[in-house]
């Protein structure tokens, strides 16, 4: 086994998607990545551009690439592509091609990401693996795959799926279908079960079952999207237990696409459950498909960190050059993402690491020269020469790859001041029951209560149901449906000492989709000391919605919900018609406030000061100081914690305009110093808890802080050759 050189922190781009770049500049590419500092390459090992014929495979290109990267000192994932087939497969094997619910059938396509043929609906391929003739094929190719490379010199690992998401139209052939009956035999005890929790009342045999055709919030459409995301997990699984039996020494690693939070239920994007699964995690965030404002990569970057419960996760496909064309970015200016510049590169990266990602690629490292994407994403100009982008990316490759930000990079970001809950059951059943007026309410919910912190510089987690003991206080957005069980969980949490703030309509809807005669559903009456006495669901006129919590203004949305007090509770708000919309309620050792419609939406929606300052408030309503308070909410800052028992601080401006600011650490952290200074230019000085700076716009400032010797004005910056004291800020 070839000793392979383990990067401090992976940097590079996704290189080769055949035919792109041309074959006769793949040297001199690889050249110059390696003297910029680039030290990895991802590439699409696409089966249908390999296994030319059944049995034939044409691994030259492949071939070369890897003997380049050994050659100029770079590492290669190898992204496997069972989703772009051979076309001969799809010939030979109808019966396995992917089939939508009317009956029709998938047809290969070129994919956008790359001229190739064999693609099909997004990350799902062409041909399902639910036929075992298609499983075989596949698994072949794989077999040939992780046997001629896994001894490579040049090969890091694998990623096993691309973007971990699949389309929401598939698949309904017979193969799947049989199985979707099978998982229900496991689920239900007999076929009069079924009957009776579907409603149907009718089946006399299990092969009369059929997935449902329609959208509702029904038990069969629950059923539905839990069996196909099950089903395309265990598609992964498969693809890691075949690599791992054949080499147990490279990396798995997969990307998702930050998705959690709006298409897990549609399209199985659960970071959670695929980051559980690899030894390495990423995603994909690119501005220009998304929008610049800086909570959003923000978010992203702390889902991926939850998700990856202290796994090391990476920035797989991070944006580095223009987007043109594509819908995305149509009527929006061109300063929101659809142009980069570097100082975009320096900003966005500086994000992802100060919120812990400790690896970053490039989703090109030159452009395409075909398809819709030609010219999107490479911070390389299309003929592969360089840029000033390309100079600011090589840049932060030699910085994050020095010895000397060592102890920085190994440093992870605190817990934060508080969580946000994330009920998967919750979003299922939002999604299939809003599909008739197109309502976006639990992921618009789930973002606006995270800028609603963000704005105010708290760090706000997400914590998934599964993870709640980790934290003491938790906001609970749009929680309008709940099992059984995790209602129960969550009461047993708050008697045991949790803090919980949760907007209306607690688990109104309960096990199988069905409301609750009374409410708050599930015994979370007691636990908040509530019970509801009137109820609206008018998303449309609910716009203007407010209430009045203890002087304090706030602003709702989507659905109210009044209450009267149950023993204990006490009313802190209400409504304009006098009705009450607040309840505060100790509940054994821990504590409860209801309130009765949805603020986070109404953020979401408005961005209104009031509503900012409403974050902040429930925040010290749950007796939480927060880590680190900015004068400027436009600039952000976040503490690392490291194994050195070093402290550390990022601090950014997102912002194209220089800003001043005052940033104040909490109580606990009063009286250390700055030690030394990483990154940045910024004009600073300590005056008692706080830093007085100036921050050059989309720049950053990160310094070390201790109780060691360290002036606030002039911090020691060290290089590498500086090797008794290897922290500070290198400038290549």
């Amino acid at each position: 086994m070839v000793q392979k050189r383990k990067p401090q922190l992976p940097y590079g781009a996704v290189y080769f998607r055949k035919s792109n770049p041309p074959g006769e500049e793949w040297q001199r590419d690889y050249a110059v990545a390696g003297e910029d500092g680039m030290n990895m390459f991802r590439h699409w090992f696409m089966w249908g551009a390999i296994e030319t014929a059944p049995g034939v495979y044409d691994w030259t290109d492949y071939d070369r690439q890897m003997d380049l990267a050994a050659q100029h000192g770079i590492q290669t994932i190898a992204a496997e592509m069972i989703t772009s087939v051979p076309e001969w497969a799809v010939h030979a094997m109808p019966e396995a091609v992917h089939m939508r619910s009317d009956g029709s059938r998938l047809k290969t396509q070129l994919s956008g990401s790359s001229a190739t043929g064999g693609f099909g609906d997004g990350s799902s391929g062409v041909l399902c693996l639910d036929c075992p003739e298609a499983k075989e094929l596949a698994g072949r190719f794989l077999t040939n795959l992780v046997l001629r490379y896994k001894d490579h010199e040049a090969l890091a690992g694998y990623d096993v799926w691309n973007e971990c998401n699949y389309s929401p139209h598939i698949c309904y052939c017979r193969f799947t279908k049989d199985k979707f009956r099978q998982w229900l035999k496991d689920k239900y005890s007999s076929l009069q079960e079924l009957n009776q929790v579907w409603h149907r009342y009718s089946y006399t045999a299990w092969e009369q079952v059929e997935p449902p055709a329609q959208t509702a919030p029904y038990p069969e459409c629950m059923d539905w999207l839990a069996f196909k995301k099950d089903n395309f997990y265990e598609h992964m699984q498969w693809r890691i237990d075949l690599i791992r039996s054949l080499d147990n020494q490279n990396l798995i690693t997969a990307h998702g696409i930050a998705g959690s939070l709006h298409i897990m239920a549609s399209m199985g994007a659960d970071d959670w459950l695929a980051a559980s699964k690899v030894d390495v995690y990423g995603f994909t965030w690119v501005a220009s498909r998304k929008g610049g404002e800086p909570w959003k990569q923000w978010h992203a970057v702390d889902l991926v960190r939850s998700a990856s419960r202290g796994k090391p996760f990476w920035h797989a496909e991070a944006q580095g050059g223009p987007l043109w064309l594509q819908p995305q970015v149509i009527g929006r200016p061109r300063e929101d993402g659809r142009m980069t510049e570097p100082e975009d590169i320096r900003i966005w990266q500086m994000i992802s690491f100060a919120g812990g990602a400790r690896g970053l690629l490039f989703p090109r490292w030159r452009p395409l020269l075909d398809g819709p994407l030609f010219g999107a994403f490479g911070a390389y100009a299309m003929d592969g020469s360089r840029t000033d982008r390309s100079s600011m990316a090589s840049r932060l490759a030699r910085w994050t790859n020095d010895e000397a930000q060592k102890d920085l990079l190994e440093a992870e970001p605190i817990r934060g001041d508080i969580g946000i809950l994330v009920m998967p059951e919750t979003q299922t059943f939002d999604y299939l029951l809003n599909r008739e007026m197109r309502g976006e309410w639990y992921s618009q919910s789930m973002w606006g209560a995270y800028q609603g912190f963000f704005d105010n510089n708290i760090q706000a987690d997400w914590v998934h149901i599964d993870h709640i003991e980790d934290y003491k206080v938790l906001y609970w957005p749009y929680p309008i449906m709940a099992t059984r069980q995790h209602s129960q969980r969550i009461q047993e949490w708050v008697r045991s000492g949790g803090i919980l703030i949760s907007e209306g309509c607690p688990a109104y809807f309960g096990e199988r989709g069905r409301a609750g005669a009374q409410q708050p559903n599930y015994g979370l009456n007691e636990l908040f000391g509530a019970a509801e006495t009137h109820v609206e669901f008018m998303p449309d006129i609910s716009g203007t919605l407010e209430l009045d919590w203890d002087g304090r203004r706030v602003r709702g949305g989507i659905y109210s919900q009044s209450y009267a007090a149950l023993s204990g509770g006490q009313v802190r708000g209400r409504y304009g018609d006098g009705s009450a919309a607040v309840i505060e309620h100790a509940y054994g050792s821990g504590r409860t406030l209801l309130i009765g419609t949805f603020p986070s939406e109404a953020y979401y929606r408005t961005q209104d000061p009031v509503n900012r300052k409403y974050f902040l408030e429930v925040l010290a309503w749950a007796g939480v100081e927060q880590h680190v308070r900015v004068s400027d909410h436009r600039l952000q800052a976040r503490l690392s914690a490291g194994r050195d028992g070093g402290l550390y601080l990022w601090i950014l401006n997102p912002d194209r305009e220089e800003r001043t600011a005052e940033v104040e650490l909490s109580q606990g952290l009063d009286g250390l110093a700055v030690i030394c200074r990483y990154w940045g230019e910024a004009v600073y000085a300590r005056k008692e808890q706080r830093l007085q700076m100036t921050l050059h716009g989309r720049d950053a400032l990160v310094l070390k802080l201790g109780s060691g010797p360290g002036s606030g004005s002039t911090p020691r910056e060290s290089t590498s050759a500086d090797a008794a004291e290897a922290n500070g800020r290198i400038e290549p």
